[in-house]
């Protein structure tokens, strides 16, 4: 799962013309498929240990896969293999994107081998190594288009992730002068509570706060993913942004269990709930479609981090190993499913900028009329944001909400209930546009007239151009992932137990996995 995107991305840098995108999709294919067979892998062994060269650690690179690993590289396989398709017909459509494809494959396929090796690494540093790949390479595909827009934001994303970088390479540093090796599991056998212990923490926690784009550290994320293109928004908002939150995971939960007090995991549950808010809420102020998407990013990634809050040591209330299986359930479902929705409207808003030239909202009128399959991929995906059912966001957002309520932490499910009805508005602000009827007289009359503005400026891209099916089926795909794994969540969430974290996760209480249940 590593290799095969390297060579992929060599195979591309050597071929020209069309085969650059077949090696590119064969490559896709063939690491989609390894993924499945290690899915398979896992689900009847739990857990697999590959010391390379015969090397163990501390002394040899370790891969390790579990069922929390293996839930990120099912969700890159898939938004990958898909994202695939839609960038071959998103290329080739004009001469201006069909310059970056040359570019493209190559540098997705690196990416894409980068996450794989996050999510397979058992050690600090060689996660920090591989981490700088995927920043890198996202910055890469950032600045794709060139434009003076995008190459400022490209610069922000770089000095954010270069930065975030830097502060976590510190404690790695002091965690191999404080213990003597840089392996999790060894590590987390050997911790104990001392002050380069605790800077360590602190320092590796505010680098991958700040490359995962949690609030006040956001300031990089939307102009980079609403600049980019639009397969490039799919991938650095489906997945890039997770890959920095899945360390966080085995850096709190596995290395340091003994040092995530109630304070800290407050703070970053306080933190995540500002996220919620204040970037739901910019996501309704904006007029621009992926700027939109762009922020929704930033409150969704909130949630992820109710999970530290919920899972700090509080004591120990009444059905403590309830709560805690279902608040790491539901955060890593979340993770999931915002995946493949957030991965769907980007590339949804890609084939809208296609048809009609803009991405303005007000340039959407009668978009449900001419452009039907693309209006439904948005509002199916939408489903899924907000968290209604069936969708596999209901399912997240559900488990997060029981267990605020049964750890006792209600105020946090206020704040998940109030970013739903956010992200309803923004959603259903989408939609508005999107049902408005062309010949309708009040369609140049909006109330605003920054809005009456817009619409009368966007009557020449409402001229609708054909877009690639494939483009089409590939958004919708993702979309209907989202509601499929709504149905059928109970598979994916087995996954988890099988996560042999969890058991130091739950501080010594007996997990599902221990006792052979399934949440």
């Amino acid at each position: 799962m590593i290799l095969i995107p390297f060579l992929g991305a060599a195979a591309c840098l050597l071929l020209r013309g069309r085969f650059v995108a077949w090696a590119g999709l064969t490559a896709s294919g063939a690491t989609f498929g390894t993924c499945l067979a290690q899915l398979l892998q896992v689900w009847n062994q739990d857990v697999i240990r590959i010391d390379l060269g015969g090397w163990t650690a501390p002394l040899g690179i370790g891969l390790y896969l579990d069922g929390l690993g293996m839930m990120f590289l099912l969700l890159t396989a898939l938004v990958g293999l898909l994202v695939g398709v839609y960038a071959n017909g998103f290329f080739g459509r004009a001469a201006d994107y069909r310059r970056m494809e040359p570019y493209f494959w190559p540098i997705w396929l690196v990416l894409w081998g980068g996450l794989n090796g996050v999510y397979l690494s058992s050690d600090v540093f060689n996660a920090y190594v591989l981490l700088e790949v995927v920043g890198l390479a996202a910055v890469g595909l950032t600045i794709l288009s060139g434009t003076r827009e995008s190459l400022v934001a490209g610069l922000r994303y770089l000095l954010a992730a270069m930065f975030g970088s830097l502060i976590y390479l510190l404690g790695v540093a002091l965690l191999y002068a404080e213990i003597g090796h840089l392996n999790m599991f060894l590590l987390a056998e050997q911790m104990r509570v001392s002050l380069p212990a605790v800077i360590a923490f602190g320092l590796m926690t505010g680098g991958l706060l700040i490359k995962s784009a949690l609030l006040p550290f956001h300031f990089w994320l939307p102009p980079a993913h609403a600049g980019a293109p639009a397969p490039v928004s799919a991938i650095l908002s489906g997945v890039v942004t997770k890959a920095s939150f899945f360390l966080l995971l085995r850096i709190w939960f596995v290395v340091f269990p003994m040092l995530s007090v109630p304070l800290t995991g407050q703070l970053l549950g306080m933190l995540g709930g500002a996220a919620v808010l204040w970037g739901s809420l910019q996501a309704v102020r904006q007029t621009r479609l992926k700027l939109l998407i762009a922020y929704s990013t930033v409150g969704q990634l909130g949630y992820l981090f109710f999970l530290f809050a919920l899972l700090a040591p509080s004591g120990g209330g009444v059905g403590t190993e309830e709560w805690a299986v279902m608040a790491w359930t539901g955060t890593v479902f979340h993770v999931f499913s915002h995946g493949l929705a957030k991965a769907s409207l980007f590339m949804a808003a890609g084939c809208l900028l296609l048809a009609m030239g803009t991405d303005e909202l007000a340039a959407m009128p009668d978009m449900a009329g001419r452009m039907p399959v693309i209006t439904f991929t948005l509002g199916v995906a939408g489903v899924s944001l907000m968290g209604l059912p069936p969708s596999a966001g209901f399912v997240a957002k559900w488990m997060l909400l029981k267990a605020c309520l049964v750890s006792g932490q209600w105020w946090w499910a206020v704040v998940i209930a109030l970013g739903g009805l956010l992200t309803a508005a923004y959603v259903f602000k989408i939609l508005a546009f999107a049902f408005v009827p062309a010949s309708d007289k009040n369609a140049n009359s909006h109330p605003d007239p920054i809005e009456n503005k817009r619409v009368s400026e966007s009557k020449e891209a409402q001229v609708v151009r054909p877009v690639p099916p494939l483009m089409t089926l590939a958004a919708l795909a993702l979309a209907v992932l989202c509601v499929l794994f709504g149905f059928r969540a109970e598979e994916v969430i087995a996954l988890l137990p099988h996560d042999l974290g969890l058991d130091a996760l739950l501080g010594g209480l007996h997990s599902a996995s221990s006792s052979g249940e399934r949440p």
